[in-house]
């Protein structure tokens, strides 16, 4: 709630001066008008309006630019508080544990059970460390590799694998394939990065239990289209334009279940971009969820 507060109080300062100026702007403008139409100087009328005219897109375009400011601050304060939150939490718990085992003896089974929970923990901060990693070198990701052939069902199936070890997910129950045999020429760690946080993604919003099918299909334009569908609550069509930028997520904070940082569609979205490809989100048709489209430069196995 205080959040929600503290968001309402930091837009409504400036588009209220920017709506004063403007009703200013416009009314002097009238008042310009209404003495000039009065006495023969048409040109001074004409010139005044000119002028009243560009101060008003002025200010208009002023408004746009301090909303878009401050929603990117606000966006930040939200990237700040959820990477707190992801890194305490963690933390907070593999020192509950540690000063367990060191204070007190415990029995063998239960030793084991913390020592499951602490490399689970362990991962959780590899894995949000990489994304931060991920973001801050965007440009270079793969750039020490060559590009090399890659079969897409190998890759998908590896990413999904991968995506289900880290929510602790069998593959089987959630994962479905659809996918026609087809290569790409790229990078490997970027294709691999992108369609691994597509896939967490789907499993991290989906149902309970989360269930993503994967489909995948070549087009005779040489490019693979490749389909990641969730069963979640889907993504409303106000934030499908958003959804891909850094720091975004829905919600605030302090209401949102799910954990994460705001980082991993910006980083798919952009080395999309890199590999020359675009990527859409869309409904699902019938059902409940949403469906992550990518489309890639590819090719028939030869």
């Amino acid at each position: 709630m205080a959040s929600v507060l503290r968001t309402r109080s930091t837009l409504h300062l400036p588009i209220t001066l920017s709506v004063a100026l403007m009703v200013l702007n416009v009314t002097l403008m009238i008042c310009w008008i209404v003495l000039l139409a009065q006495s023969t100087g048409w040109g001074a009328l004409i010139t005044g309006v000119i002028v009243f005219a560009v101060i008003l897109a002025g200010l208009s375009f002023y408004m746009v630019l301090m909303i878009k400011e401050v929603r990117l601050n606000q966006r930040q304060a939200n990237f700040v508080d959820s990477v707190t939150h992801e890194l305490k939490s963690p933390i907070a718990s593999l020192r509950l544990y540690l000063e367990t085992l060191q204070l007190r003896t415990i029995p063998d089974d239960q030793r084991a059970k913390f020592y499951g929970v602490m490399e689970d923990e362990l991962e959780r901060l590899d894995h949000l460390i990489t994304q931060l990693l991920e973001v801050g070198r965007l440009d270079a990701i793969g750039q020490q590799s060559e590009p090399e052939e890659i079969d897409v069902e190998l890759l998908l199936k590896k990413c999904g694998e991968s995506a289900c070890a880290l929510h602790k997910r069998d593959p089987a129950d959630t994962l479905v394939f659809d996918v026609q045999p087809a290569m790409m020429h790229a990078r490997r760690l970027v294709v691999e990065s992108v369609f691994r946080n597509l896939i967490d993604n789907a499993i991290k919003y989906g149902g309970d239990p989360p269930v993503v099918e994967i489909q995948s299909r070549l087009s005779d334009r040489g490019h693979v289209t490749t389909r990641i569908t969730d069963n979640g609550q889907g993504v409303p069509p106000e934030l499908r334009k958003r959804i891909f930028g850094l720091f975004f997520r829905g919600g605030s904070e302090l209401t949102r279940r799910q954990k994460g940082t705001g980082l991993g569609l910006y980083i798919v979205h952009t080395l999309v971009r890199h590999l020359k490809g675009r990527i859409t989100i869309q409904d699902r048709v019938g059902q409940s969820g949403s469906v992550f489209e990518v489309v890639l430069p590819g090719r028939a196995p030869t």
